[in-house]
């Protein structure tokens, strides 16, 4: 989940690499390279770019938006939040496969990492849960999402990794275009330090990677800007500062003001989270103008419940999603 600056820095969560690429990292990104998790001396397709993915899901031709474009009074898309791991990786898959079936827009998936200050309870149990099981590190999560993505025809995956623990020790560079080649929709790198942040846009727009941004709904003006200008996958609109869970006191309805100044300055879609958890919360959320709402930590303790009560867990997460998707007008 995003993580929150102290109140009167706002800094946005979004930043990482650094601004020069290398030749295997650019090989990779134009298909000349095996993408993760593909073994060697085997023939592979070559892996399109996220952004080339989106250009072919447009019926234009042209760039698609990461989530469908809402009609008028229609209802707002839907964003998903796991840590990868939990469930383990081959359990996920199915979950994966179900979230296409059952028409979710986007699975913010989570290189798991410890001792997140902005997460709630929830989200910090499931982490601790896939870093204890193991096999959840950022290389294994690329190798998941690589054999996963050819499988869905819907569901786009922005992944989400903490800059220390899974990218600091990295050529940045490098594991953007990894990341980009693996099959990655967009990429949301957490808490990144502000100085890397120009550097962490350009490795992106060299691997093709359209970025998730963040801002909350009471950061400076300047600071929503700035991080709708930069928004590529879409820009995360944190609805209030606090932990993860924990919805604003004015209701999500109430962001209609914020949303409509942040169009000003881009025109990627607008996505809302922090507090929902249920249909009525997205609701709101499209009420307040947004295009999609996304859930985190109700979204994590319907595995965590599943898991407890020994159900199978991809059918139980099965009754959440449909518990959670917006009503279609007919």
């Amino acid at each position: 989940m995003p993580r929150p600056t102290t109140p009167t820095r706002h800094t946005p969560a979004t930043t990482t690499a650094t601004a020069t690429a290398t030749a295997t990292a650019t090989d990779r990104v134009n298909g000349l390279v095996p993408a993760a998790g593909v073994r060697a001396g085997t023939t592979a397709a070559p892996t399109p770019t996220p952004a080339a993915r989106l250009a072919q899901a447009s019926p234009a031709g042209g760039p698609a938006p990461f989530f469908p474009t809402r009609r008028p009074g229609g209802p707002p898309g839907l964003a998903l939040f796991l840590n990868a791991g939990d469930p383990p990786l081959p359990l996920l898959r199915d979950l994966v496969l179900m979230l296409d079936e059952e028409g979710v827009d986007c699975l913010e998936l989570a290189v798991p990492f410890p001792d997140s200050v902005t997460d709630g309870p929830v989200v910090r149990r499931s982490a601790s849960r896939a870093l204890e099981a193991g096999g959840a590190g950022l290389d294994d999560v690329l190798a998941f999402i690589a054999e996963v993505r050819p499988h869905l025809s819907r569901l786009r995956i922005a992944l989400l990794a903490d800059w220390s623990h899974s990218l600091k020790g990295r050529d940045l560079a490098a594991a953007t275009g990894e990341i980009a080649s693996a099959g990655a929709d967009g990429l949301l790198v957490h808490a990144l330090p502000p100085r890397l942040r120009e550097a962490h846009l350009e490795s992106a727009r060299a691997a093709g990677l359209p970025v998730v941004t963040t801002c909350y709904a009471s950061s400076p003006a300047e600071v929503r800007a700035q991080a709708a200008a930069q928004a590529g996958a879409y820009l995360y609109l944190v609805a209030h500062y606090g932990r993860s869970g924990t919805a604003p006191a004015a209701g999500h309805a109430a962001l209609a003001q914020t949303v409509t100044g942040l169009r000003a300055h881009t025109t990627s879609p607008i996505a809302v989270g922090f507090g929902v958890s249920t249909r009525q919360d997205v609701a709101a959320v499209g009420a307040a103008g947004a295009d999609a709402a996304i859930i985190g930590s109700a979204a994590v303790a319907a595995v965590e419940r599943a898991r407890e009560d020994g159900r199978e867990v991809t059918g139980a997460f099965r009754e959440f999603v449909r518990s959670v998707l917006p009503d279609v007008p007919h």
